[in-house]
């Protein structure tokens, strides 16, 4: 079975950063693309950001575009977000995803394993 534990989350102000962790185990981690994720109260999930199974390839949401990156270290299992310049309108729990296969191109119904989330805050 995939386990997922993300962490790394917590308050901040409005254009800090914060750099998101989500540890894999279970399965073999390059065997895997990863997705971030995130919700906010009363919203739907949004599909942030995704990553190929050996990290070459990337994918953002228009929104995060240029503020968030998304990494991945296969010898470390864990897979990264880093997010700068934050506004407000980025709190949410934020959630990372793994699904099986390569590429980094899917839609969010293929990703079948899931972390718990980790809370972000932005304060104004």
């Amino acid at each position: 079975q995939v386990s997922l534990v993300e962490s790394g989350g917590g308050l901040v102000q409005a254009g800090g950063s914060l750099r998101l962790a989500c540890v894999f185990s279970g399965r073999t981690f390059d065997s895997y693309s990863m997705g971030w994720f995130r919700q906010a109260p009363g919203m739907q999930r949004e599909y942030l950001a995704s990553i190929s199974a050996t990290g070459q390839d990337t994918w953002y949401r228009d929104s995060v575009k240029g503020r968030f990156t998304v990494s991945r270290v296969n010898a470390k299992n864990t897979v990264y977000l880093q997010m700068d310049n934050l506004t407000p309108e980025d709190t949410a729990v934020y959630y990372c995803a793994a699904s099986y296969g390569s590429s980094h191109l899917k839609p969010s119904y293929e990703y079948h394993n899931w972390g718990q989330g980790t809370q972000v805050t932005v304060s104004s």
